[in-house]
């Protein structure tokens, strides 16, 4: 069991764990600060559910907590019951947003993509490895573009340790234009929070 953004975390094996690095606390309290009153919401690449338990404390009306990892999609199962959010969480198995149905839209999809490029090993590596190019990041960007409901936006979380210069010309393929919103300088990184709109 960890603590972490005043919630209290099963992390199950395999699963990215926000206790050990500091962008999943970053990016938790970053949503404190919206307010998604009434909104929905899809947190994209889930993990232990943190991010989709913050967009429910920030007010979401519901939230759909989605992770290829097995494990992931348990452990953001239990977390939303144990942190009193499991009428408004749902947890789902899918590769991005490839198993939803086209509808309902999203209002704000959030995610805290792979850091690097190249093939992942495994489920696992998954979360920090997003393939060559960045594949799963480019499917991330087209697939939301698809999914967001007029006026609605998409929050992404970057490092510098990225190649920021490539995923840049990925979000403008895929239509958005960008806006810094918020930034942590942590030892010889940074975290950046991004928020996308259609343009």
């Amino acid at each position: 069991m960890a603590r972490v953004a005043g919630f209290r975390l099963t992390v199950r094996p395999t699963v990215f764990h926000p206790r050990y690095f500091l962008t999943s606390k970053f990016f938790a309290s970053f949503l404190g600060s919206l307010d998604l009153s009434g909104e929905r919401v899809a947190d994209v690449g889930t993990g232990s559910g943190i991010l989709a338990l913050a967009a429910a404390r920030a007010g979401a009306a519901n939230v759909v907590a989605i992770d290829i990892n097995p494990n992931a999609v348990a452990a953001a199962a239990e977390n939303a019951h144990a942190n009193g959010h499991g009428k408004r969480i749902m947890a789902v198995g899918s590769d991005l947003l490839s198993a939803l149905t086209p509808s309902p839209l999203f209002d704000v999809i959030i995610s805290s993509p792979p850091s690097f490029a190249g093939e992942p090993r495994d489920v696992a590596d998954r979360a920090w490895h997003a393939g060559p190019n960045y594949r799963d990041v480019a499917s991330l960007f087209h697939e939301a573009r698809d999914r967001l409901a007029p006026g609605g936006r998409l929050y992404v979380l970057f490092s510098t340790d990225s190649d920021l210069e490539q995923l840049g010309n990925l979000i403008s393929d895929a239509g958005f234009r960008t806006r810094l919103v918020a930034k942590r300088s942590v030892f010889i990184e940074s975290l950046l929070i991004y928020e996308l709109k259609l343009q």
